[in-house]
């Protein structure tokens, strides 16, 4: 009891903070996000051209990736991952700090792009099957947990902001269908301590950026159980977040059955917590790239037709990637001869 006094008292303060913060915060003029967002991770793009990788258009011309993207496939928005305190001598797996994802971000909104925000809190990948505490914080008490939260969350905006950068949506975590940052909170275990961490994130954000969007992201976004019990138990909680963040990897047989499931999840989510929705990753493998370019048209146009505009975009995650990238990536739109698919083409209106 005494230690949940303690939680109650330090999301107040964090509130206080937030409410305190001025709206002139984020400085300069706040451009708001697409009003429809087509987009792809480019997390990777830093790494592989520190490893000398350049890409290719469709008629063979080497380019910025960020001007093919925009130009050749009409894509308006990024999105970006940051990791606490990466391996920064492993391009695929660590590199992102705050300071490569604020450079790659400001590169993206030099080309007119929205930018989305996502912190793991991890050292590396955070995903369903792994939240694991950054190592300077693995010994931390829940208390200190939620301090670290606050204070890297504030410390990312702040990288940011040097960099002229306003993020349109900053997710709390990455794919936390049982939680983050494990095993204090792990949903199965504490889904008050889940949504505790969600809030701190949260107000964090808003603290420096007042018009930043909050994203709490799932995978599976076909899988409705997994969305009520996981956002509703956030809700019940008393978390604060704005949308809710689905994931889609289908294959060339099963997409158009998994679209048609994960736009009922969309509905379904949008009726019972009032928040839009927006489709944070999807890929399929790049030797199917008929297929996902007929997946990436319908996801599209379905996500862009939900009722009051409550579907707010869709990102491809790491389109970049040429075949058997860090160590065997193949659900990437390029290929071996630095050329894409015709799978962004989806993207195309």
């Amino acid at each position: 009891m005494k230690k949940w006094k303690s939680r109650g008292l330090l999301a107040l303060l964090l509130t206080a903070m937030m409410l305190l913060s001025p709206l002139s915060a984020e400085g300069g003029v706040v451009e708001a996000a697409p009003t429809f967002a087509k987009g792809a991770d480019i997390s990777w793009v830093a790494g592989m051209e520190a490893q000398g990788y350049k890409w290719k258009d469709k008629n063979g011309t080497t380019r910025d990736i960020l001007d093919i993207l925009k130009k050749d496939y009409g894509l308006n928005s990024v999105r970006i991952r940051v990791w606490v305190n990466p391996n920064m001598s492993d391009y695929g797996n660590g590199y992102m700090n705050a300071d490569k994802a604020a450079a790659l971000a400001a590169r993206a909104k030099a080309q007119g792009m929205s930018v989305m925000l996502t912190l793991h809190y991890c050292d590396s990948w955070a995903d369903p099957g792994k939240q694991t505490k950054p190592a300077a914080w693995s010994s931390f008490t829940f208390q200190q947990l939620m301090d670290a939260v606050w204070s890297h969350t504030v410390y990312v905006m702040n990288t940011m902001k040097a960099k002229g950068v306003t993020p349109d949506w900053v997710q709390i975590g990455n794919e936390t269908n049982n939680g983050m940052l494990w095993e204090d909170g792990k949903a199965s275990v504490s889904m008050k301590n889940y949504a505790w961490l969600v809030n701190t994130g949260n107000n964090a954000v808003k603290s420096i950026f007042p018009s930043a969007k909050t994203i709490v992201h799932l995978s599976n976004g076909y899988d409705n159980s997994l969305f009520v019990w996981n956002i509703g138990g956030l809700v019940s909680n008393g978390a604060s977040f704005d949308i809710i963040g689905m994931s889609l990897y289908p294959t060339a047989s099963d997409w158009q059955t998994k679209v048609n499931q994960t736009i009922a999840n969309a509905n379904d989510m949008i009726s019972r917590y009032g928040k839009s929705v927006i489709i944070s990753e999807i890929g399929m493998d790049y030797s199917q790239a008929a297929a996902s370019k007929s997946f990436i048209s319908d996801i599209k146009t379905k996500v862009r037709n939900i009722a009051g505009g409550k579907g707010l975009g869709v990102f491809y995650w790491e389109p970049q990637a040429t075949p058997g990238y860090n160590s065997g990536y193949n659900l990437g739109a390029w290929q071996a001869d630095g050329k894409p698919t015709v799978a962004l083409e989806g993207f195309l209106n």
